[in-house]
């Protein structure tokens, strides 16, 4: 089956998501556990493939789409400049997924198969381009691809270690993603060195 990457979480798809999180223990990212779902509540089966037609990835798609959306509405943002912004996004979603670990292990897994690396790439894209779409970042030269990629390597290592913190709020977790994010300050010296190479990079514009 392939993917659906339009309108990954309709209401009725986040409808859908949420029902399945509610599952004690989670019963994985599969089209025939929703089914199974709501067969025991007595409603079609058939329903999960017409949400889901793309199957897991679809799910898993949705779920990150949940995940950006609450991101973005929990965070504390106000009074704060741009890292410490970027940091409160990255707290606020490791506070979201908490109660779904499980979940959360179970999307990485699926998403680390071969198969999968493109989708769980433009996953990780999509999720490091809302943290910083948030934190109100408005670059448009070389620095939007920089500060991407360098997101993209500090929130994939902190989620990580998150999975195997069992501190109170995610206190360790969040105690390593301040690590890693005192190297933000890299960012420019990063962009000068390759703007030296590429002249033509300061003039470029991203993609809308």
């Amino acid at each position: 089956m392939t993917e659906q990457p339009i309108d990954p979480l309709s209401a009725a798809r986040e409808a859908a998501i949420e029902r399945l999180l509610g599952e004690t223990p989670f019963p994985g990212w599969s089209v025939a556990a929703l089914a199974d779902l709501l067969a025991r509540h007595g409603e079609p089966e058939a329903e999960a493939a017409r949400l889901f037609p793309g199957g897991a990835l679809a799910m898993i798609d949705a779920f990150t789409a949940r995940v950006d959306r609450l991101m973005a509405e929990r965070a504390d943002l106000a009074g704060r400049g741009l890292t410490g912004r970027v940091r409160a996004l990255i707290a606020a979603r490791l506070d979201v997924m908490r109660p779904h670990k499980e979940a959360v292990q179970h999307a990485l897994g699926r998403l680390a198969l071969r198969r999968h690396r493109l989708a769980a790439l433009r996953l990780l894209a999509r999720s490091v381009d809302a943290i910083w779409h948030a934190a109100g970042d408005e670059a448009t030269d070389f620095s939007w691809y920089t500060k991407r990629a360098t997101l993209a390597g500090i929130y994939s290592t902190t989620l990580l270690y998150w999975l195997t913190d069992a501190s109170p709020d995610d206190a360790a977790a969040l105690a390593f993603l301040d690590r890693r994010l005192a190297g933000l300050k890299t960012i420019g010296q990063v962009r000068a060195r390759l703007q030296a190479h590429l002249p033509c990079a300061s003039r470029h514009v991203a993609p809308s």
